[in-house]
């Protein structure tokens, strides 16, 4: 996954992973506190607002690994963020990437 290409200087990947999962679970728990919301763009894209603990993971790879672990506090904020957005999220635009800066207000194209 892209985040876990996104590593400091002499810091190795298994210290990479250990972050990234400590950085999901506090993103489960805020999420399971509503601290932190899930949105939906127009476009079908993600991204989480109020997320500050992220330790360079994007909400993007958040996404996809809370997904894929079966999160049940991901599955919720999912549910509660298409009913007020009126739509669904896009597999498309998930897995190309688009993706926000700034909690869902602006979008871009994957990179």
């Amino acid at each position: 996954m892209p985040c876990d290409t996104y590593r400091q200087p002499q810091e190795t990947p298994e210290q990479r992973q250990r972050k990234i999962d400590a950085a999901l679970r506090r993103l489960a728990a805020a999420l399971e506190a509503n601290q932190v919301t899930l949105v939906v763009g127009a476009n079908g894209a993600v991204a989480f607002r109020n997320w500050t603990s992220r330790d360079g993971v994007t909400d993007v790879c958040a996404f996809r690994r809370l997904s894929v672990a079966g999160s049940f506090a991901l599955r919720k904020a999912l549910a509660r963020a298409e009913a007020a957005a009126g739509r669904r999220v896009d597999a498309n635009a998930v897995g190309a990437g688009v993706h926000s800066h700034d909690g869902g207000e602006t979008w871009a194209p994957g990179h």
